[in-house]
């Protein structure tokens, strides 16, 4: 089983369902199991398809591909979500690029040490997505100005935090949901 709840097959689906999964297939033409649980609300199906693609895969965005996809990984790390961090980090290792780097960035994420692989502007996004994931009540002006202060400008803090954000969300769902990668192609890059 890949979720506690039902999922309805392709098969199954009425028209208003097939027009749900068409808008969330995959670049594999698949539609992963993150998505394919909102299966019994198409509407929260669709929703959830478009913020992902806004917070991740915008065109528009300028913070680097790579350190979105870390963000969504420590994120993931954060709240121990493990369909989450297998995609995205899975993602993030291809983004990277170099074997030695990515595997000391991911060893760094799971000691929960951003600050022994990233320096910098990137260990700021890091450490403001950290606080936001696990203490959102916390959360002051000091954090976005320590992001600006870091070099970050006000737009790519904005993805910073719906990356983080959407994250938080896409992980509760996943958690509360008991929602596993069976069956899905692992990964935005994975081969076909």
């Amino acid at each position: 089983m890949s979720a506690w709840i039902e999922m309805i097959s392709d098969e199954d689906a009425d028209v208003r369902l097939q027009q749900s999964l068409k808008l969330a297939q995959t670049p594999h033409g698949t539609v992963d199991n993150v998505m394919r649980v909102h299966s019994l609300r198409p509407s929260t199906m669709d929703g959830h398809v478009v913020l992902y693609r806004a917070c991740l895969h915008d065109g528009a965005n300028t913070v680097p591909e790579w350190l979105q996809e870390v963000i969504a990984s420590y994120v993931s790390t954060l709240n121990r979500c493990p369909y989450s961090y297998a995609n995205h980090w899975a993602n993030a290792r291809h983004l990277i690029g170099i074997k030695a780097k990515a595997d000391a960035i991911e060893a760094a994420l799971q000691a929960r040490q951003p600050e022994d692989a990233l320096a910098g502007r990137d260990l700021a996004a890091l450490r403001y997505a950290e606080k936001l994931t696990l203490h959102p009540g916390d959360m002051v002006e000091a954090d976005v100005a320590a992001l600006s202060t870091a070099g970050w400008a006000d737009a790519e803090i904005l993805e910073i935090n719906q990356i983080t954000g959407y994250f938080c969300y896409a992980n509760r769902l996943l958690n509360g949901l008991g929602v596993k990668t069976d069956g899905d192609v692992v990964g935005y890059y994975a081969e076909t």
